[in-house]
């Protein structure tokens, strides 16, 4: 589960990005459009996050660099 020191912390880890990705596709499943599958906005905005760290090989990355969206989708998950 995500820790609550994320809202308060210089970096993100990439885990518990993949973490907050988890908690809004449980709270607001995948569907499927025109065999499409689709993620919810908060996981999508995370999981191009998620996916350019993985390209990159970032362990983690400084809070300061990330959007409004996904900052919100970040201690959204927290909730």
């Amino acid at each position: 589960m995500i820790q609550q020191a994320t809202s308060q912390a210089v970096h993100v880890s990439i885990a518990q990005i993949e973490d907050a990705i988890n908690v809004w596709r449980n709270r607001n499943p995948s569907m499927f459009e025109t065999d499409v599958l689709v993620l919810c906005a908060e996981a999508r905005c995370l999981a191009d996050l998620y996916g350019e760290m993985i390209f990159t090989r970032e362990a983690s990355i400084s809070r300061d660099t990330l959007t409004q969206a996904q900052l919100a989708a970040l201690v959204g998950a927290l909730a």
